[in-house]
């Protein structure tokens, strides 16, 4: 009986000195939110408007709720929306953003396939959407979908950007802006040159597909997937050093020269640092792979929402869609199960004053 007071008199200490108090009135840096939901009655699919790209969603249950995000001076309208198991349904509401205070961010526009000089090799080679086929279907759905929302908002928000793996090399570093160096026209010239030359002496050639394969009588199965996997960059089939090259901004989209280029390998913390300083408190994401890249690499929702407003511009961005000719039901499913502690919204859903 002893035992049991004081463990529940450390309980509650504990409670005391280590939960934070929880109160309904506004400070100076908080508002109440009034967390009302409001059924819709007939609600409409949601990322409806290209059904090319995107198996629009469909849930019974669809909620109102007040504006989130609601800036002094807002000239920048997102609607978005959300999933709730608890809640049962999808919640959507209004947010009302300050453009200036606002940055588009494009993740992994690999310029393969392009036209630029960074192929796929040949014959069994893969790069990004992993099939020549699939890479011009991302291409296409850049210059009809991704380009042209950028492009409507470049003059009026803060930033336009762009994430690229490795690091920033001495082409790349001549080609495009970065948090800390914007280059000349000459030094873009200069670069757009070399970039040129250097893809295009590379040798996009690597190893057939094997045709015989050495099997054990007991574990055939294991033994298959281990000498012919499902997927393999790396140098028997790309080609030693065909990740190494200065991978380019897609020529799908519009690169400005006051766009600026991420590179991952500098990490998260630059990233946060330059728009923080910039005074970015949004983040409207786009790009690819919704499934991987989109969420995991440096300029991924991951990382950026836990310091910055991010709204997924869900028919922006496609996933990966293995085994398939459309990339419809994939990108569905990941936006969804993004939804589940990300705000997701649509080109049409974004408005400007």
């Amino acid at each position: 009986m002893v035992r049991y007071l004081i463990t529940a008199l450390a309980c509650l200490i504990s409670l005391v000195i280590v939960r934070p108090v929880l109160t309904d009135e506004p400070t100076a840096t908080t508002r109440v939110y009034q967390n009302q939901l409001v059924r819709i009655e007939h609600p409409k699919p949601l990322l409806a408007d290209h059904p090319e790209f995107f198996e629009p969603i469909i849930e019974q249950a669809h909620f109102e709720a007040p504006p989130l995000v609601v800036d002094e001076g807002a000239d920048l309208h997102v609607r978005a929306w959300r999933f709730s198991y608890n809640a049962r349904g999808i919640i959507e509401m209004p947010n009302h953003l300050k453009a200036s205070h606002t940055a588009v961010i494009m993740v992994h526009p690999w310029g393969i396939d392009d036209g630029q000089g960074w192929n796929t090799p040949e014959p069994a080679g893969v790069a990004d959407f992993c099939t020549q086929e699939k890479n011009h279907l991302a291409g296409r759905h850049t210059r009809e979908i991704v380009r042209p929302f950028i492009n409507s908002l470049r003059d009026r928000v803060a930033f336009v950007m762009y994430s690229l793996p490795h690091s920033k090399d001495p082409i790349r570093h001549k080609l495009y802006r970065s948090f800390n160096h914007t280059p000349s026209e000459t030094e873009r010239r200069e670069g757009a040159a070399e970039l040129s030359a250097k893809l295009k002496s590379f040798r996009y050639q690597g190893e057939p597909l094997p045709t015989t394969l050495a099997l054990s009588k007991d574990k055939p199965v294991i033994d298959y997937f281990q000498q012919f996997p499902g997927l393999d960059a790396g140098a028997k089939y790309n080609n030693a050093g065909f990740w190494d090259l200065p991978i380019p901004v897609s020529s799908d989209v519009d690169v400005d020269p006051e766009d600026v280029v991420i590179y991952d390998a500098e990490g998260y913390e630059p990233l946060k640092k330059f728009l923080q300083s910039n005074g970015v408190r949004h983040v409207l994401l786009t790009g690819y792979a919704t499934d991987m890249c989109f969420c995991r690499t440096t300029a991924g929702y991951e990382n950026l929402s836990k310091d910055f407003n991010v709204f997924l511009v869900g028919d922006a961005s496609l996933a990966t869609f293995p085994a398939n000719t459309s990339p419809r039901f994939a990108v569905n499913a990941a936006i969804s199960f993004a939804a589940l502690n990300q705000l997701v919204t649509q080109v049409s859903w974004v408005k400007l004053d």
